[in-house]
């Protein structure tokens, strides 16, 4: 199996069209290919800034010329959860006449979508990216190929994978944001290249707060990693 993860500019997308207009984002959280009347249709996460872009963006969602359903099923604030379908787009029909097939979820952002896709032969893949490059924007972010072995891993052992994703969600964001200045400074490096006193200076608190900050975080991720050791089969 060969995954390749684009970066995609599509003129035909809905999502994206909004997201060059709007500053919103969406996240895919389900999809689900209708091959007879060749219909995206979505589960999204949408996400902005405040309530009033939010408004703005849904709207114009709802009015593009490409959207066939958007319907609102729940809302807080300044997300909403929505259910959409749409016209197979032309980079869309392009990945699935070559064989291709979407492996993981997307992303759309600021005017462009990361798509996950897979295909079963390398030729395949390659034939794909040089069609699309005649009608669309786009860079591969990651190419790879997986082998049985490797894909038969990734099956049995996706409860381990959600259970750190779990652990990556339970962070506050305070204690995200100390753990990732944390390793990007080299504090759990050896020797180490940051000091409990520089990573205080960095967020204008005091030793003992970062300290408890890290402390709590790396709680938090030791658990999961431990709950994900008993799940991942041998």
């Amino acid at each position: 199996m060969i995954d390749i993860a684009l970066d995609m500019e599509q003129y035909d997308c809905p999502f994206i069209d909004t997201t060059a207009d709007h500053d919103v984002a969406f996240a895919a959280v389900h999809w689900d290919f209708d091959q007879r009347v060749r219909e995206l249709e979505t589960r999204m996460v949408v996400e902005a800034e405040d309530a009033g872009v939010l408004d703005t963006g849904l709207g114009s969602l709802q009015a593009h010329g490409n959207m066939n359903e958007c319907t609102l099923l729940r809302r807080e604030d300044n997300a909403a959860h929505i259910r959409t379908t749409i016209e197979e787009t032309a980079a869309m029909g392009t990945i699935r006449d070559n064989g291709g097939y979407i492996t993981g979820p997307f992303h759309i952002e600021a005017g462009s979508e990361t798509w996950h896709v897979g295909f079963d032969r390398g030729r395949d893949a390659d034939t794909t990216l040089s069609e699309l490059d005649r009608d669309n924007e786009y860079d591969v972010v990651e190419r790879t190929s997986t082998t049985l072995p490797q894909l038969q891993d990734l099956v049995q052992n996706a409860g381990a994978a959600m259970t750190l994703v779990d652990g990556c969600r339970d962070l506050s964001d305070t204690e995200r944001e100390t753990l990732e200045t944390a390793v990007s400074e080299g504090y759990f490096e050896s020797p180490r290249d940051a000091t409990l006193g520089s990573l205080a200076e960095d967020f204008g608190v005091s030793k003992p707060a970062v300290s408890k900050n890290l402390r709590r975080g790396e709680r938090k991720m030791i658990e999961r990693v431990v709950e994900a050791l008993d799940d991942i089969e041998d």
